[in-house]
């Protein structure tokens, strides 16, 4: 099959690409700027995207998700990445930060409550918004739930992907030395913070490859040389959030505050073959979450421009523009 196909046959389902209405870098405090657009009908319904990572940053294919004729489209990049500055930074850059600036820019933004959108670790910081602030959320959509807890940490850098992966994860681990294996993320810490540009940059790129051979159900394990600017970036501030275990008071918080949610609706799509996310944490989730309701969407992974994935997200949307 055509590499691309997979990727051909999603983008059928988004809407017509728009350009913003509205650009602003955003003092978000602590000598940080966040990066904050708004696109679609500025009356509409009012929607923020919430991106993966940490780190990932936002691209103009998130706008694709909402008809532009009903949905106020809100996309930030996140403390240090993207078009955020100081790029990379980690320095007053934790979860609690990334909460406090989600609620500036509904404040600056004159919005009431909204919907919350957002997939992977932007499915996590979604839920942990929401359960800080569960008056500002009219509904959460969320996408490949990771729930920010040790035994998804260890399932993905601890070997668990890497028995259906073995070429890719000894390319992964191999760049460690033996001694060191038992603890990847802080193997790479010590060298994606070294100060060396260049061991900083080898070996962020072998970790954002790690991540992006396992994001598509069609994936042939090629993850490319991604620009080193980007990898460094996400890298270095996804390894920082997973070293401190998401800044989180103590592991499965997200599942234990589930009770504050009790009165926001929302909806989990998640892919059945997930390899980054595995479907357990939405499963345990959708348990807890009595308004919450899990979709599996067969024959599909992690990624969001996964064809079955991007379908059921904009079909999710368009019913809740009908509402």
């Amino acid at each position: 099959m055509d590499k691309n196909s997979g990727q051909k046959r999603a983008v059928q389902y988004l809407y017509p690409p728009v350009e913003p209405f509205d650009q602003r870098m955003l003092d978000v405090g602590d000598g940080h700027r966040a990066y904050v657009e708004q696109s679609g009908r500025p009356d509409g319904l009012p929607v923020v995207v919430v991106h993966g990572g940490p780190g990932g940053g936002c691209s103009p294919a998130m706008r694709r998700y909402f008809d532009p004729r009903i949905y106020r489209v809100i996309l930030f990049d996140q403390r240090g990445c993207g078009r955020s500055t100081p790029h990379a930074s980690v320095e007053a850059n934790t979860t609690w930060h990334l909460v406090a600036d989600m609620e500036m820019i509904r404040e600056v933004l004159d919005i009431d409550e909204w919907i919350v959108f957002g997939g992977s670790w932007g499915a996590t910081l979604s839920l942990i918004y929401a359960q800080a602030h569960p008056t500002r959320v009219a509904f959460l959509v969320l996408r490949g739930v990771f729930l920010m807890m040790q035994r998804e940490l260890k399932w993905f850098y601890g070997g668990g992907a890497g028995q259906f992966w073995p070429e890719q994860w000894d390319r992964f681990a191999g760049l460690v030395p033996h001694d060191e294996r038992h603890d990847l993320i802080a193997a790479y810490h010590k060298r994606l913070f070294s100060g060396d540009r260049a061991t900083e940059v080898r070996f962020a790129r072998a970790w954002a490859a790690w991540e992006n051979a396992l994001a598509s159900i069609s994936s042939t394990g090629a993850a490319g040389d991604p620009p080193a600017e980007y990898a460094r970036a996400f890298s270095r501030l996804e390894n920082h959030y997973f070293s401190h275990a998401g800044f989180l008071e103590f592991d499965g918080q997200i599942l234990d505050r589930v009770d504050r949610l009790a009165d926001i609706p929302g909806v989990i799509v998640q892919g059945r073959y997930d390899m980054i996310c595995p479907p357990r944490s939405a499963y345990d989730l959708s348990e807890k979450w009595e308004k919450g309701r899990m979709q599996i969407v067969q024959n599909a992974g992690h990624a969001l421009s996964e064809p079955g994935i991007s379908a059921e997200l904009v079909r999710i949307m368009d019913q809740l523009a009908e509402k």
